[in-house]
């Protein structure tokens, strides 16, 4: 004879470790890292297609015991997560569920790599043997991780290739493959709002392991 009681008992046992690990994985999703894969090639040779990352997301919430201020100031360099600013977000309750959580998000993200910082100036110019350099406040920023300095999109007067000055609570993104990257060169520069978090571990393949920077 079935035992109503043990029955239901291990019913509800099973339902509350659902809703505890759901919820675990939502507040580790939402407040500390998330994992992706890379899906294209625009950040090569830092990342290739099908690289699986660590996205840290602690830098996008107060600090309460050292600063007691909100942080969300990605540093030139940085490799960051965010939704484009062409990309409408939807605010229906689900939307925003699936986008904190990661959970079925239909939402585009980009990966690309903070160039300019709010309030410098920007360009990027192609010097007499072919290459193309980018300015920040009239000096050349040396750029060990970029693809090539040949293999440029050409700057077109649609493009914002500068010379700009970043707004303020605003970021220049670029890939590191400067021939195939859809960034802030065609799209101008990216508020802060936008930033989901910074990429900081390639875990797989396991030979290709190591921080990102």
């Amino acid at each position: 004879m079935i035992d109503k009681e043990k029955l239901k008992a291990n019913l509800r046992e099973t339902i509350d470790t659902i809703v505890f690990v759901v919820v675990a994985v939502i507040l580790i999703r939402f407040f500390i890292a998330e994992l992706r894969w890379i899906p294209s090639g625009s950040m090569k040779p830092t990342l290739v297609e099908g690289d699986r990352i660590v996205v840290e997301k602690l830098s996008k919430f107060p600090n309460l015991i050292k600063t007691h201020h909100f942080e969300n100031t990605p540093k030139r360099g940085d490799i960051m997560i965010f939704y484009p600013p062409f990309v409408k977000l939807q605010t229906t309750p689900w939307a925003v569920f699936s986008r904190l959580t990661g959970f079925f998000c239909k939402d585009v993200a980009y990966i690309k790599r903070v160039i300019g910082l709010p309030g410098e100036k920007l360009e990027i110019k192609q010097g007499s043997n072919g290459a193309y350099k980018v300015y920040i406040n009239d000096k050349p920023l040396e750029e060990e991780y970029i693809m090539s300095e040949y293999d440029f999109h050409k700057c077109k007067e649609d493009m914002f290739c500068g010379p700009l000055v970043i707004p303020q609570g605003q970021y220049f993104m670029m890939g590191d493959n400067r021939g195939n990257s859809m960034d802030s060169r065609f799209w101008g520069t990216l508020p802060k709002e936008r930033f989901i978090g910074r990429a900081v571990f390639l875990f797989w393949p396991l030979n290709r392991m190591k921080p990102l920077r």
